[in-house]
């Protein structure tokens, strides 16, 4: 890319951000949680149809990653350097970072089933540290696939990893968590994790709801072999509640 065309590039970009509209949509997805078009337009204070129009903009000058999963249809920053320019434009701007609060009932925002594999707020912290510890490494955008290091966590968990890589569904994918608006494990790999944890009894599955109650043995299991808190404010509700009333101690 030459200088005039460096420069033009540049312009854009920032003529993209700078509609206040814009702004305030980027600014907000910059908490890592990713926000239907709906929830955009509230927050910039337009139109579902301007919005549509805005992040139609942002899209087309990658500022923005468009996620559909099944009939929703999310919204993120496309690159951590979005994130990073936009910090630097709010240190100068003197701007504030606006928060994400989910509405999501507890029982449910803090684990529950995805079709076969877990899902929220457990599941998400348990990506995050898979993803920190080096066990999944991302393909960019086709999904994910096991480090050596990671192979011997699912194999000691009695995870047969070569039989998963051989069925026709995808290995390990990112899956949108509905309530934290951040990836959770999917694919082959996420079914296996959620077998494994109720094998074990770390969690049980609600028979009237897709929650799931995270076991005393469970909080042990996230903390003693994969380093992840289970101290969340979690508190079961009607079956699950009774079920675990003997073995859970959360706060």
């Amino acid at each position: 890319m030459n200088a005039e065309q460096h420069d033009l590039g540049v312009s854009h970009v920032a003529a993209a951000i700078a509609e206040p509209a814009r702004t305030r949509m980027l600014c907000a997805l910059m908490d890592g949680h990713a926000r239907t078009s709906t929830e955009l337009a509230s927050i910039a204070e337009v139109s579902a149809s301007t919005a549509s129009a805005h992040l139609a903009k942002l899209k087309q000058m990658a500022l923005v990653r468009l996620h559909v999963q099944g009939r929703h249809r999310y919204y993120s920053l496309a690159d951590p350097r979005v994130a990073q320019a936009l910090e630097a434009l709010m240190v100068i701007g003197q701007s504030a970072t606006p928060t994400f609060t989910p509405r999501t009932p507890d029982r449910l925002q803090f684990a529950r089933t995805c079709y076969d594999h877990m899902a929220g707020t457990l599941a998400v912290r348990l990506h995050d540290r898979m993803i920190e510890a080096g066990w999944l490494v991302d393909m960019e955008g086709e999904g994910y696939r096991l480090s050596e290091s990671g192979e011997a966590v699912f194999e000691g968990l009695g995870v047969d990893v070569q039989h998963l890589a051989t069925q026709r569904r995808r290995f390990a994918c990112p899956c949108l968590d509905w309530s934290m608006r951040r990836p959770h494990l999917g694919g082959a790999l996420g079914a296996a994790l959620l077998q494994v944890a109720i094998k074990r009894k770390w969690v049980i599955q609600d028979l009237d709801s897709r929650a799931l109650g995270l076991t005393a043995s469970g909080r042990k299991a996230m903390a003693g072999r994969f380093g992840v808190s289970a101290e969340i404010d979690a508190k079961p509700t009607g079956a699950i509640a009774s079920k675990l009333a003997p073995t859970m101690e959360l706060r």
